[in-house]
């Protein structure tokens, strides 16, 4: 597999190592489904983040809405890398709703790389798993909405 433009193999394999170490952190009492997530920011920084679930399910925190909380707290504006690591039969890609927080930082092109406890098990890009998706380009283009 190549690695995506702009990111290189030292990069990678950090950001996978931050996901797996911050995966052994999550709370998961009750799926027994650890998540980590480490997301790279606009400065290079790496920001962490585990899955935390809540007695009302609802409630609960996907790993990478963990990670894009410290990103912000940090002073982030935007990813440029993002890694998850799960273990299952299938890669461990993010949820339909984290797709779409992470769209809110990020372009089309923004490296999605899936790992699990072993290896690297899909390297894709944000574009892809988020079709024709709706960010924050579309609220400025609005003609006479300029500001809102």
């Amino acid at each position: 597999m190549q690695l995506e433009p702009g990111l290189s193999a030292e990069q990678e394999r950090h950001l996978v190592q931050v996901a797996r170490d911050a995966r052994l952190r999550a709370h998961a009492p009750y799926s027994h489904f650890a998540v980590g997530a480490a997301l790279m920011d606009e400065h290079g920084r790496v920001h962490a983040g585990a899955n935390i679930e809540n007695a009302a399910y609802p409630q609960g925190l996907c790993a990478e809405a963990a990670a894009l909380a410290h990103l912000v707290v940090a002073g982030g504006t935007r990813i440029t890398a993002a890694v998850v690591v799960g273990e299952g039969r299938a890669p461990v890609t993010p949820c339909g709703g984290c797709r779409q927080k992470l769209r809110e930082f990020a372009r089309d092109d923004l490296p999605v790389i899936v790992a699990d406890g072993r290896e690297v098990r899909l390297r894709t890009t944000l574009g892809a798993l988020l079709p024709h998706s709706f960010g924050p380009d579309h609220l400025h283009a609005v003609p006479g909405r300029e500001g809102v």
